[in-house]
């Protein structure tokens, strides 16, 4: 090796300790200059394997000329190729210990290639913001003391056809039109299926390129905090899905998912938990939520499917499930895993929203870590959206028997933090539309429908 390790020793000790809150900078492939070289840096976490090489289009996806060095005993291979660029496509070729090689995309990288392409692309940032008046702002207020009413949308289907750039002019003119002051993103890190909303994600690093590059993404932030509009994206640490390709075994062993099936796999879902109780991989998860902030100035995450990360009996039969060192059904290390990312973004970015989809009674979603909470600033009121739209749905005449379904949340609205929600999830499934839902002729499920978002 010509050229000493890109990664440091500092560097792979906050990585050990599950400390490393830029990881996203030392992980991954990097353009990089040295005395007398410009090339490509690449590093990846994989303690359980014999030999990892990088193969990519550079050299005819054959590794056997870069083999990456093992530094010690932190797990991580590092390279450093000269003559690549950005654009460069590449993958990571792993001898298990099982024997067989075996490829995979990166974890870190910043850019996959266009699906159904899984490889990772080298990618270097040249966007200049032009938001720092909309981020001054954001510092000094928090969403708790200012209004927000949220547009949630599916990029590939709001306008089919329509990529990060092309989407910004119109979204921008039909958001403000409606008076929202935030959009919602449904997941935009890459995922495998482009038909899904984007739940089971592949690339947690790299924004979809179903729609273009991560610049052309932060073309689309940028513009939206110019006219006014919060950015709050979809953000999915509970799960992640089985294509081989990913995260899935990643060297060979399970790794970023826990080794434990009981404690390891979604069977309702058909894909796998990440091991919360392992530092590195509890540090991957943090970082990339920082690195959203960061990288992408978002102003918010709504963390997917939170009651599936803090119950070990979520969705599962008895014997099916192994209680805690207590005795008790709660994930330990997933309410510790969260306490860390709410307590870590809201220290680095004040002024941004770490937002629960929580859908049990779980106390203290919204209470301060140093109370014993879980840190989060808001949470869905999943009852209250329950609740209010089985009233509206009846008929009117029948109504009368039911308005404990309108007061009921009255109980429990001041408990915690919320957010009135009308979710994605409730037009699904067979559930209708809630124009369909009303009861009524056409003109009464209008006045329905107005009826309910003024009550709301």
């Amino acid at each position: 090796y010509r050229h000493l390790p890109t990664v440091g020793e500092m560097d792979l000790h906050l990585i050990r300790e599950g400390r490393h809150e830029e990881l996203w900078r030392i992980l991954g492939s990097h353009v990089r200059r040295f005395t007398g070289a410009v090339g490509v840096s690449f590093a990846v976490w994989a303690p359980n394997a014999r030999a990892v090489r990088v193969v990519g289009d550079f050299n005819g996806w054959d590794g056997q000329s870069h083999a990456m060095r093992s530094l010690g005993s932190s797990g991580v291979w590092e390279l450093f190729v000269p003559g690549l660029g950005a654009e460069t496509t590449y993958k990571y070729e792993i001898l298990t210990q099982d024997g067989p090689w075996i490829l995979k995309a990166d974890p870190m990288a910043r850019r996959a290639e266009v699906p159904p392409g899984t490889a990772s692309v080298v990618t270097e940032s040249e966007y200049e913001w032009a938001d720092g008046a909309w981020l001054e702002r954001r510092s000094q207020h928090t969403p708790i003391d200012q209004p927000m009413s949220t547009y949630e949308l599916h990029l590939g289907s709001w306008r089919p056809g329509l990529g990060y750039r092309e989407a910004a002019d119109p979204l921008i003119e039909y958001v403000t039109e409606l008076g929202f002051t935030h959009v919602e993103f449904l997941p935009l890190a890459e995922h495998p299926f482009g038909g899904s909303w984007g739940y089971q994600v592949s690339g947690y690093y790299a924004p979809t390129s179903r729609f273009g590059s991560p610049d052309d993404l932060r073309y689309l932030i940028d513009r939206l905090h110019q006219a006014g509009i919060g950015v709050i994206m979809d953000w999915v640490p509970g799960h992640f899905p089985k294509d081989a390709f990913a995260l899935a075994r990643f060297d060979g062993r399970p790794l970023y998912e826990h080794p434990d099936p009981r404690r390891g796999e979604h069977k309702d879902w058909g894909t796998l938990i990440f091991d919360y109780g392992r530092n590195e991989v509890r540090n991957f998860l943090v970082a990339n939520a920082l690195y959203w902030f960061e990288e992408f100035h978002v102003d918010g995450l709504r963390v997917d499917a939170v009651a599936s990360m803090l119950y070990l009996d979520y969705s599962r039969e008895a014997g099916e499930w192994e209680p805690n060192i207590h005795g008790g059904r709660e994930n330990l290390e997933a309410i510790r895993f969260l306490q860390e990312v709410n307590a870590t973004s809201y220290k680095r970015y004040p002024g941004i929203a770490m937002i629960a989809e929580e859908s049990t009674s779980y106390p203290g979603v919204t209470a301060p870590t140093s109370a014993g909470g879980l840190g989060f600033g808001l949470k869905w009121n999943m009852g209250w959206m329950n609740d209010s739209l089985e009233y509206f749905k009846r008929d009117p005449m029948y109504r009368s028997h039911h308005e404990g379904e309108l007061s009921f949340s009255f109980v429990y609205a001041f408990s915690e933090n919320f957010v009135l929600p009308i979710s994605h999830d409730e037009v699904v499934h067979g559930k209708g539309t809630l124009f369909t839902r009303m009861p009524g002729d056409h003109w009464q499920k209008l006045a329905n429908m107005r009826a309910f978002l003024a009550y709301m």
